[in-house]
């Protein structure tokens, strides 16, 4: 087998999504000898923002590393994998990141709404990639697990649940006061 890599579960090496100016809005490096410092992982961060950002492709290959990407609105998505690894399973890992958020965000995958949501923005890329392997390529799955909820409340129903707290309250105390008496 030579100048084959033995086959790996640890199939990602890094995820990062990028502002349409280059900036980090958050990045997962799975492996820590790649790029140990913060400051080499912002380089290459930008060297693949450069390459890739007036490109139309969706795959690229810059420092021995296959990159993979997607771009919308203000964001552009990166997984990136080893030279040897199969751009296929690398897209599937984007296009479920992608398809996650989309849903979790209602189709509003743009900079302001991702930030807004970032706690969720992270359990999804937990839910998909833990420590370099794939673990779900399905966005469905990935959002039933994360079990993310973005509520759309009307006035309406905010008071109709604050009055029914309220309601459970005041029983509550009257049954508790009710305990107490009789002892």
């Amino acid at each position: 087998m030579d100048g084959f890599a033995e086959p790996s579960l640890y199939t990602v090496k890094a995820v990062f999504i990028l502002d349409n100016d280059g900036n980090r809005l958050l990045s997962k490096y799975y492996d820590p000898e790649l790029y140990p410092s913060m400051k080499e992982q912002k380089n290459f961060e930008m060297n693949v923002f450069n390459k890739t950002h007036k490109a139309d492709n969706e795959i690229s290959f810059l420092e021995g590393m296959t990159i993979v990407y997607k771009s919308s609105i203000d964001l552009f998505f990166y997984v990136a994998g080893s030279a040897q690894e199969n751009e296929l399973m690398l897209m599937a890992v984007l296009n479920c990141l992608f398809e996650s958020l989309s849903q979790m965000l209602r189709k509003n995958v743009e900079k302001r709404t991702l930030l807004d949501n970032m706690d969720g923005v992270f359990l999804v890329v937990d839910e998909i990639i833990d420590g370099g392997v794939i673990l779900e390529s399905d966005p469905q799955q990935v959002i039933e697990k994360v079990n993310y909820r973005v509520r759309d409340c009307t006035e309406e129903q905010i008071s109709l649940c604050n009055e029914l707290t309220k309601i459970q309250i005041d029983n509550t105390v009257k049954l508790s006061s009710k305990f107490y008496l009789k002892i």
